[in-house]
């Protein structure tokens, strides 16, 4: 382990810190350190078991050291009734008092990882580990190795009263994130007129850029939006190119190429989907079965949907207002209920986070198959 007294390196690069960076010969470019988390939120998965945290109230993305063991055998169903007491409990209140913000699975380990607030008095963040016995335990944010880059151009962290309800846009600088080819990709708010971005980080942390302002035509709504942020997002090939498959609040499904998301640019994705008004997309995963992929999200008010990814890169452009629900097609798992986070644990098998159906105040941790 690197020497705590070793200064640690702070690099600026086109106005942007980075920072718990290594001068080591560390692959992962990370430094031991206490990171500064002041909250907690999005979840993924990168190489080696390290952990992207997004921390949308310092509006940075924090790269940590799991410490997780390499496990080759095949992950072991995990089921945790009542998880958010049980870490209530570790966190010193009740848990109705604990908001689990993300879950995400360590495909190294198998070990499950929760994105929790503890959401009395002062709110704090935490991380929380539960593996295959069922063991949910607090996992230690000092003196580990990580990384850590701030994004520019987030909104400021203020309140202000729209409709009648406060808001603070620093809240959303990051409302997803993904590991894919080698990047972590992150959605949210930026301060600009266009506000709604998508970011491209290069993994280990160099640079962190202006990233991309997104558009779309929300079809339920009849309008171009650019400031309503991707709420949640898988990135994965679309007719042998990759994309950012992404859904809006109220619920349009968009396509993004990757190829152009490139810094200080302006973008319009593609709507190939509304998938039902008054409506929060909450987390989404894309899974392979029978030779065929397929995406599975959880919302707060339609339930669970499935769709194909079949023919989704030759579905029609919508750019007209539709009543309701228009363009690619999907179904309702019914028995998936009360779903509010998931990822999956392997090729059959998916973590789902959900509300019990007997107490509104519990949240339960299953193993469920990929329907």
């Amino acid at each position: 382990m690197l020497n705590k007294k070793c200064l640690m390196l702070v690099v600026l690069i086109s106005g942007t810190f980075l920072t718990g960076i290594s001068l080591a010969d560390s692959p992962t470019g990370l430094k031991s350190g206490t990171p500064d988390i002041k909250s907690a939120g999005p979840l993924a998965f990168g190489p080696n078991g390290v952990l992207f945290i997004g921390d949308a109230k310092s509006a940075a993305i924090f790269a940590i050291d799991t410490g997780d063991a390499p496990d080759s055998r095949k992950p072991a169903d995990v089921n945790v009734d009542n998880v958010n007491k049980k870490i209530g409990s570790l966190l010193g209140t009740s848990g109705k008092n604990i908001q689990i913000n993300d879950v995400a699975v360590n495909p190294l380990s198998g070990n499950v990882y929760l994105s929790v607030t503890r959401a009395v008095g002062e709110p704090r963040p935490a991380l929380i580990k539960v593996n295959a016995a069922g063991d949910v335990a607090a996992v230690p944010l000092k003196d580990i190795a990580f990384a850590k880059a701030e994004l520019p151009k987030a909104p400021a962290d203020q309140e202000y009263t729209r409709r009648g309800k406060k808001r603070n846009n620093r809240n959303e600088s990051i409302t997803d994130i993904a590991f894919f080819d080698n990047r972590v990709y992150v959605a949210g708010l930026s301060n600009e007129e266009f506000a709604s971005k998508l970011r491209s980080l290069a993994f280990p942390f160099t640079e962190v850029d202006n990233g991309t302002s997104v558009e779309i035509y929300h079809a339920s709504h009849g309008k171009i939006e650019t400031h309503s942020p991707v709420r949640t997002f898988v990135p994965f090939d679309i007719g042998g190119e990759p994309h950012l498959l992404a859904s809006y609040t109220c619920t349009p499904l968009v396509t993004f190429p990757i190829s152009r998301l490139t810094p200080d640019t302006k973008v319009t994705g593609k709507t190939v989907a509304e998938l039902g008004n008054h409506n929060r997309p909450l987390d989404m995963i894309v899974y392979e079965q029978d030779g065929q992929r397929f995406v599975m999200m959880a919302n707060s008010s339609r339930g669970v949907m499935k769709f194909s990814t079949e023919g989704i890169d030759k579905a029609e452009h919508l750019n007209e207002k539709v009543k309701d629900k228009a363009g690619h097609p999907y179904e309702t798992i019914e028995e998936l209920q009360g779903v509010v986070q998931l990822d999956r644990l392997d090729d059959a098998s998916a973590i789902v986070l959900m509300v019990d159906p007997a107490n509104e105040n519990q949240f339960n941790l299953k193993t469920v198959p990929l329907p």
